[in-house]
């Protein structure tokens, strides 16, 4: 799925994927931000859990934004796809402001929310300047294409990651989460294999992507993002490579970026500091 246009004398809102195990009891620096940017106590935030199979993550959630003194913030679970047809459900979600997806299983995302009139609202809500947050399966599932799962390993080879379509708030980016702390490098490299259009977004925990209308990302949180940059790619033997195999890859371009860098996703220009604002 593609993005929605943006309407005229309208701005894109952020995309913010998250790595996954955000700070949550600590300087909340992360949740703090997305809050900020939905306008702080005048935000008004959908939780959508649905990623996850415990009752308990969209609750949890819920008392994380009105702990931070949102003006309202509420879950709406989208258990299953018949639900995602509900026309109140569906007027419910488009009072937001901001949109936060948590983990769970991004295969569980896309089978449920997949071609529905929800993930057309959120494109449309996207385009016309919602902020939609994702973290861990939640960050995987904002862009066209979603790595829904794969191995772990440094080396790319070939069938080590399966892709499946993402919701499509943006076809920029290819993302994975909890990338540094369980070795996603390998299935990352793979993915971009495949077509050498997107850049790869490697997030580690507690770090999130802040993706603004001008396509440039800015780090925050405490651990790093890996930009993988496939668009001067010289050389891939994916074609020829058989499962299992390893694959080579030569001219492809890795940017790793901490808390104030910036990455034009247009432009493909990395800075290792920005004008991140403090936190």
């Amino acid at each position: 799925m593609s993005p929605s246009i943006v309407p005229e004398g309208q701005t894109r809102g952020f995309i913010v994927p998250i790595g996954g195990a955000e700070d949550k009891v600590g300087d909340e620096t992360i949740l703090k931000r997305f809050v900020r940017l939905c306008g702080g106590r005048n935000a008004a935030i959908a939780v959508i859990p649905t990623a996850s199979e415990l009752r308990s993550t969209g609750r949890r959630y819920e008392e994380l934004f009105r702990d931070l003194r949102v003006a309202k913030a509420w879950v709406l679970p989208f258990e299953t796809r018949k639900q995602c047809e509900d026309p109140e459900e569906l007027s419910v979600l488009e009072k937001a402001n901001g949109v936060f997806l948590t983990g769970g299983s991004q295969l569980r995302l896309g089978t449920t929310l997949g071609g529905t009139p929800v993930a057309k609202a959120l494109r449309l809500m996207s385009a016309r300047g919602v902020h939609v947050a994702g973290t861990s399966a939640g960050a995987a599932f904002l862009s066209e294409h979603m790595i829904a799962y794969g191995e772990e390993g440094a080396t790319p080879h070939a069938g080590m990651v399966a892709l499946a379509p993402g919701l499509g708030l943006t076809n920029r980016i290819v993302v994975d989460q909890h990338f540094r702390e369980r070795d996603r490098l390998g299935r990352l490299l793979t993915a971009l294999a495949f077509n050498p259009f997107a850049v790869g977004i490697g997030l580690d925990e507690d770090t999130a992507a802040f993706i603004g209308p001008d396509e440039t990302l800015e780090v925050v949180g405490s651990g790093g993002i890996t930009i993988v940059d496939p668009s001067s790619i010289e050389y891939s033997s994916m074609d020829a490579a058989k499962q299992g195999q390893p694959v080579s890859l030569v001219g492809v371009k890795l940017h790793v970026l901490i808390r104030g860098g910036t990455y034009n996703l247009h432009t493909r220009v990395a800075n290792a500091t920005g004008a991140l604002a403090d936190d």
